[in-house]
């Protein structure tokens, strides 16, 4: 097969390019430039967007022996995924950008690219496992390394984009990768992993949405009051600087009457209004989903021993019961067999049978009765 590798400029897209070849496919390099000034995203070479992974990107393919391009979608990326992070603060959600990044760049824009220009394929460096199903359909599984996982960012990937995907590492460990990298002469077997948002320079996510949104933001000022009594118990410069289950940084100026700390419960961006109240009043036992994507057939319902559901990247998973809702199949409902605690809309929920990634959806609600 003619196959794109998508290299981050990180160990495991190069490393996932070296196996590509080894299978026998004809590879073909590529770096996405995501930043319109690159010196306004994150700085150092931490695997993801900057000038110095380029040049690892690039150095990593001369070392494999395959053909290398960088690809500019600067702009896709500030449309789809930058711009889509500060309206969803802006709205008082909770966004996921990389998983947004997968949807609308890695495996939607680049794709379509590649198979325009003949490719068959898109290769990886996310730990995920692909295999075909007894009905003819390409599913995905978790990676064999539970640890290093990311399944729940590519569960908004349908099985056209499947179909088109290639995950080498997701038999392996991190470690194994590491190796095998400084075995093939690899300058990256050693390179940190990326965690933070790419477009955001420090890793301050609060101080950078002030500075985006402080003027065009309506909800510019607000109260954060406590959600029994009421009482105000603070002033805050935007609700975008705050999210569901936050405990720090509230801008609280006294403790509460029974000494437990507050948590941030609901946030309103018309009113500008920030709630805090116990951790108990976190607790999540339902919760419904929008803009269902599926990586197969859309089930009706899913109920059993095996079903569950994971609501943050690094999240455990929840069993659950899912129900495809809506007169148009267009929304999701999803009951929690243990609580979740500090869930909050935007952010995704992805639906697991075993080890197979069924589908996911956009949190648009959650609620706390059983």
């Amino acid at each position: 097969m003619r196959v794109l590798a998508a290299m981050s400029g990180g160990v495991d897209s190069a490393v996932a390019a070296a196996r590509a070849v080894e299978a026998g496919h004809d590879v073909t390099g590529i770096h996405l430039a995501l930043s319109r000034n690159p010196a306004s995203y994150r700085s150092g070479a931490r695997g993801c967007c900057t000038i110095e992974d380029s040049n690892d990107a690039r150095r990593a393919a001369d070392v494999i022996g395959i053909p290398f391009y960088v690809w500019d979608m600067s702009e896709r990326f500030h449309e789809d995924v930058v711009e889509d992070f500060m309206d969803e603060y802006a709205a008082g959600r909770t966004p996921n950008p990389c998983l947004r990044c997968n949807e609308k760049i890695k495996f939607a824009a680049v794709l379509d690219k590649a198979l325009a220009l003949g490719f068959d394929a898109v290769a990886t460096g996310h730990y995920a496992r692909l295999r075909t199903g007894a009905d003819g359909l390409v599913e995905m599984h978790r990676a064999l390394d539970h640890g290093k996982d990311q399944s729940y960012v590519l569960g908004v990937l349908d099985q056209r984009q499947l179909r088109h995907s290639l995950f080498p590492l997701g038999g392996s460990t991190k470690t194994d990768v590491r190796a095998e990298a400084a075995q093939r002469g690899l300058l990256v077997a050693d390179k940190p992993d990326s965690h933070d948002i790419c477009f955001v320079a420090d890793g301050d996510n609060a101080g950078w949405l002030r500075e985006k949104l402080g003027e065009r933001a309506p909800n510019h000022e607000g109260a954060v009051v406590d959600d029994a009594t009421g009482e105000e118990l603070g002033r805050h410069e935007g609700t975008y600087a705050f999210t569901i289950g936050q405990r720090k940084g509230l801008r609280i100026g006294r403790p509460a009457a029974d000494g437990k700390p507050r948590f941030v419960l609901d946030i309103e961006p018309v009113t500008g209004t920030v709630r805090v109240g116990p951790r108990e009043r976190l607790a999540v036992h339902r919760l419904s989903g929008v803009r269902p994507r599926w990586c197969g057939t859309p089930p009706e319902v899913l109920d059993g021993p095996e079903v569950s559901v994971q609501l943050r990247a690094h999240g455990s998973e929840l069993p659950a019961r899912v129900r495809v809702a809506g007169a148009e199949r267009d929304g999701v409902e999803v009951e929690l067999l243990e609580p979740a605690y500090g869930i909050a809309p935007g952010q995704a929920v992805v639906v697991y049978d075993g080890t197979r990634v069924v589908g996911s959806a956009t949190i648009s609600a959650t609620r706390g009765d059983r």
